[in-house]
């Protein structure tokens, strides 16, 4: 007996025991991408765990559920296309501008002209892009806001109309935003540019919401604005309460003291608001001096 039992002790160590098979390496969390949106299309469960843990295989499909789901995951991915681009956009144009400022030695003049740059650029980009996409991504307007569009408050101010319209906007930017950058430095020129152009938009959305006339076409509730001339305002008026007794050429030729030619500004655009259907969004200029008025009030240790 005894010997039986060490011949199955020396039996059991020679031979092998099975292993068990090897297990993934690579395990993650993943989210609904082009593969992932095609399977939950086809799977019939209503409501799919999208975040459970997966060995990242997906289980076969026939070429049937494949084209029957294509159409969803095309939609899916023009829908998440249209969500990033323009912010991304922006946020890439911000941050060119940041990044040139920091590492040219002509700090002031250099964010200026980023931020030139950076308006010419998207103005392009629209420009080759379907209108309704920059209406949806680069216009502020009640529709989009209530869409949870919020960024359309910020990237309005980096697209324009057309060129003449750009070109107004941008060759007053780049003299007066020079001044301020100078004096201030250029990050104070990078907030007062973004905090212009969200006060701009809000005051032009309270404009809609409150005082516009109450029907859909043009100068109604849903008339979309674009343009960085509440950012541009903002500079302008800034410079203009700082120096009221300088003097400014209206189209480069004719001269104004700053304090005549502000208050004939303020005198327009609260007409505009009054009148409605200008085609200017005098509410949003109204934002852009309220803004410059807050920082000066801020300079002089008022506030």
């Amino acid at each position: 007996m005894a010997m039986r039992r060490r011949l199955l002790r020396v039996l059991r160590r020679a031979i092998p025991k099975p292993r068990p098979p090897p297990t993934p390496r690579r395990r993650f969390i993943h989210t609904p991408f082009l593969l992932d949106a095609v399977a939950v299309a086809a799977s019939p469960s209503p409501s799919p765990n999208l975040f459970s843990r997966s060995s990242g295989s997906l289980p076969p499909l026939s070429p049937a559920a494949v084209e029957e789901a294509a159409p969803t995951a095309a939609a899916y991915l023009v829908e998440l296309a249209e969500t990033v681009l323009p912010a991304a956009q922006v946020v890439a144009a911000l941050l060119s501008a940041w990044v040139h400022w920091r590492s040219t030695p002509e700090g002031p003049h250099g964010m200026v002209l980023t931020l030139v740059g950076a308006n010419a650029a998207v103005h392009a980009l629209c420009r080759l892009a379907d209108p309704s996409f920059k209406m949806k991504h680069f216009a502020t307007s009640l529709d989009n806001f209530k869409s949870g569009r919020l960024h359309t408050l910020l990237t309005s101010a980096f697209t324009h109309i057309h060129l003449d319209h750009l070109f107004k906007n941008m060759s007053s930017f780049y003299f007066f935003g020079s001044n301020v950058a100078c004096v201030f430095g250029p990050a104070f020129l990078f907030k007062l540019y973004v905090s212009g152009a969200l006060t701009g938009s809000a005051f032009f959305l309270a404009e809609m919401a409150c005082l516009a006339p109450r029907e859909e076409g043009f100068g109604g509730w849903k008339t979309p604005m674009l343009g960085a001339s509440a950012a541009v305002r903002a500079t302008v008026f800034l410079e203009i309460f700082l120096h009221p007794k300088r003097m400014l050429y209206l189209h480069f030729c004719i001269p104004v003291p700053a304090a005549i030619a502000g208050a004939g500004f303020i005198a327009a655009d609260l007409w505009r608001v009054k009148k409605g259907q200008s085609g200017v969004a005098g509410s949003a200029h109204l934002g852009g001096a309220f803004v410059a008025a807050l920082v000066w009030a801020k300079l002089k240790g008022w506030i």
